[in-house]
């Protein structure tokens, strides 16, 4: 098999793009911004995963240094850990392709944190063969990445965060074919971000946020220097905003809004671009990827992604949880509603999501259905809205 394609082939099942949904509504040309290790941008948990994809500036949890890590040093409890697990593409007949993450979180005071997170990634066995059908054997390709970060408050309303991540990608076990030998991909990058809170103490008001994440090197499976993909570095922005009904009750609306600061893929037959794209450094990607597509500013425009979400508490007890997550047809066509809900009871906290079906026959979300169980254990008693 060709290096692009296993490339393609594990950015497609682990982001789970709806490409023959594409090609049928819409006689546009698909210009997918593919990266490696796409798995980094999977939802890591089910109470953002219920709200759309919504997480920069929802109220804190042991979750936030997925999203925003500038959010940690505000929760009000000082130790907490949390486990999710999600069933991947189950509607495509994948029993055995998953992702489980843990994150955690310790205050060291009432106004900085450190905290880690672990995502694994697992596609299940897979039979390997190259274009002729010849059998190269079957592997269970896997992927992980882990950080610690550390965050601050810089005031009562405003926190930074900042964290290092390893990325390990094992997509082949060492396969050679026609005589490339494919080995683990490794890569090192980072996240910023910025939190801003601007509710009352019953937890009324406005509260945004900024993210700047999996900043870091390329990744490459083989010898060939050249051959280096990029990871998916992305700009994410959020806004929230909770209205408190009463002592018992309180509703937040949540906005996220993200872009993926890698380069556009030239057009179709465009040898020259193709290979610019190829040399192309990290730090110049970064920036060139608001102006680099084919299709000049429409284009760029259509490259963010938008999530939207509302979440109700009762007694701080019982949660209710909906979102929509909005992608461009031309740049992956992920659209979906989700539903989720949470129950807390002393340290013990429990959150599922579920993304509702939709289209029919060849054109099914392929993650229609997906589901998403989180544990979450507040072991100090004083968490809230987790």
């Amino acid at each position: 098999m060709k290096q692009s394609s296993f490339k393609l082939a594990a950015a497609l099942i682990l982001a789970g793009f709806s490409i023959s949904e594409g090609f049928a509504q819409s006689a546009e040309p698909l210009n997918v911004v593919t990266t490696s290790v796409p798995f980094l941008r999977i939802s890591p948990d089910a109470r953002a995963g219920g709200m759309g994809e919504v997480g920069i500036a929802s109220t804190p949890d042991v979750n936030a240094p997925y999203w925003n890590l500038a959010k940690t040093p505000f929760n009000s409890s000082k130790f907490s850990l949390g486990l999710t697990y999600t069933p991947w593409l189950k509607k495509l007949g994948l029993n055995d392709v998953y992702l489980a993450s843990l994150s955690g979180y310790y205050k060291l005071d009432d106004n900085q944190a450190v905290s880690t997170t672990l995502r694994y990634f697992n596609l299940g066995n897979i039979q390997f063969t190259d274009n002729s059908g010849n059998d190269f054997g079957s592997y269970r390709p896997r992927e992980f990445g882990w950080d610690i970060g550390y965050s601050r408050k810089l005031s009562e309303k405003m926190g930074l965060g900042i964290a290092l991540r390893y990325i390990y990608s094992n997509l082949a076990g060492g396969q050679n074919v026609n005589g490339t030998t494919y080995k683990a991909g490794n890569a090192v990058a980072g996240d910023l971000s910025w939190y801003f809170n601007n509710t009352n103490d019953a937890g009324q008001g406005f509260s945004a946020g900024a993210t700047l994440t999996n900043l870091g090197t390329k990744i490459g499976y083989t010898a060939d220097a050249t051959q280096k993909d990029f990871i998916p570095a992305n700009l994410g922005l959020g806004v929230a905003y909770t209205s408190v009904f009463d002592p018992n009750s309180k509703l937040t609306f949540g906005m996220d809004v993200n872009k993926l600061l890698v380069p556009t893929p030239p057009s179709v037959g465009d040898s020259a671009g193709l290979v610019s794209y190829r040399n192309k450094s990290v730090v110049s990607s970064w920036f060139s990827s608001f102006g680099d597509a084919p299709g000049g500013f429409s284009e760029e425009l259509k490259e963010f992604t938008v999530s939207l979400g509302a979440e109700f508490w009762y007694q701080e007890q019982f949660a209710l949880r909906a979102g929509y997550f909005y992608e461009d047809k031309t740049k992956g066509n992920r659209k979906y509603f989700t539903l989720g809900a949470g129950i807390k009871y002393n340290v013990f906290g429990l959150n599922f999501s579920y993304i509702v079906p939709s289209g029919s026959g060849v054109n099914q979300n392929p993650l229609s259905n997906t589901l998403r169980f989180s544990l979450l254990f507040d072991l100090d008693g004083g968490g809230e809205n987790q």
